[in-house]
């Protein structure tokens, strides 16, 4: 048990739960915009166009069964409206990353000591100091 807990620290002190509660706020708020969206705008632009504003009253019965398929057209078309907003997003953040890969400037090539030269280093050191 106190290797959990200390796993547990280890994984809240790393960040990834900071990362991940910021991404599901943000994910949230998304969503948030995307229904209002689907609902304000896309709704009534169906409405106007299919004379339906609210299709959580389509239904169909069968054998005196209601079924009600109006909320899910709504959640289908809430569902591709945010796949289309992550595509639009990632297809963004990946441009950004790809133009400040190009843009930025190579670091200085890395300096590869080996053991020797290092002994050898310290080795003339110790001479010239006798």
């Amino acid at each position: 048990m106190k290797r959990f807990v200390k796993e547990f620290k280890v994984f809240i002190a790393t960040g990834n739960m900071i990362e991940l509660a910021v991404a599901v706020i943000l994910g949230a708020a998304v969503k948030a915009v995307i229904d209002s969206f689907t609902k304000d705008v896309m709704m009534q632009l169906i409405a106007a166009i299919g004379g339906k504003k609210d299709f959580s009253k389509l239904l169909f019965t069968v054998n005196n069964a209601q079924i009600f398929y109006g909320n899910v057209l709504t959640a289908i078309l809430n569902l591709m409206l945010v796949g289309l907003v992550l595509f639009l997003m990632i297809k963004a953040y990946n441009h950004l990353k790809q133009r400040m890969a190009t843009e930025a400037p190579e670091p200085d090539a890395p300096v590869v000591v080996s053991e020797l030269s290092v002994l050898l280093e310290i080795r003339d050191a110790l001479t010239s100091q006798r």
